[in-house]
């Protein structure tokens, strides 16, 4: 159903902040593929399967390859769950196959089953610092954080360190409740590079998609990254 033709008045006032006021505000533009890259993954986080369906298509005319498309769903399986992962993965199929790509797409996997964990503790402590190769020891979950979400998924090929870790906070800050989460995953970011300015622009260019309250507690989260 075409909006501007069943709310006009609505369709007018969101494209305009949406594509106009909120993409050329002075000091918060990004460039388009890291702009999409970013409103994909926010809009897997608030389950916005719509709204991700609309947009996917323009992704892939800004610099967002089907490979790079398929690994941030993937990846949203460790932040979000496979139940609401899902239904992105089968609309991404969809359109992709709609498209003529041929699915599957080239493996990217770099690890195996058997050095899984290490490569994931060699990434957490790439991010997060060197204690964090002595963390996975403490129970069964942090084992499991580390080699499947860190070794099954930040391994990868088809998204460097840098967006992987961009498309983790936009996992927690459009889920919202993950406030603790998300302050170490902004300081993650900024750990490799991802600084304030650029998480203070990412943050204004996905607004539109999940609203002010989430866009507060993400900007409080920054901010508390910073001081520690």
């Amino acid at each position: 159903m075409d909006l501007h033709n069943t709310d006009p008045e609505f369709a007018e006032r969101f494209e305009y902040f949406a594509f106009d006021e909120v993409v050329n505000e002075e000091n918060q533009q990004l460039d388009k593929k890291t702009r999409y890259m970013a409103i994909l993954a926010t809009l897997i986080g608030c389950g916005g399967t719509d709204a991700y369906e609309e947009i996917l298509p323009q992704a892939l005319k800004n610099g967002v390859t089907p490979i790079a498309a398929k690994e941030i769903v993937y990846q949203a399986t460790n932040y979000l769950g496979y139940g609401r992962m899902l239904p992105f993965l089968n609309v991404t199929n969809k359109l992709l196959a709609e498209r003529g790509v041929k699915l599957p797409l080239d493996g990217q996997e770099t690890t195996t089953l058997e050095n899984r964990l290490e490569r994931g503790i060699e990434m957490q402590a790439e991010i997060f610092g060197e204690h964090m190769k002595e963390a996975w020891k403490t129970n069964h979950i942090s084992r499991w954080l580390a080699s499947n979400c860190f070794g099954d998924y930040y391994t990868r090929k088809g998204l460097d360190l840098s967006e992987r870790e961009l498309i983790t906070f936009c996992f927690l800050m459009a889920q919202g409740g993950c406030e603790p989460q998300l302050t170490a995953h902004a300081k993650g970011n900024m750990n490799i590079g991802n600084d304030k300015d650029f998480l203070m622009k990412i943050v204004s260019q996905c607004l539109p998609y999940i609203g002010y309250p989430c866009i507060l507690n993400a900007i409080s989260c920054i901010n508390k990254a910073v001081e520690q």
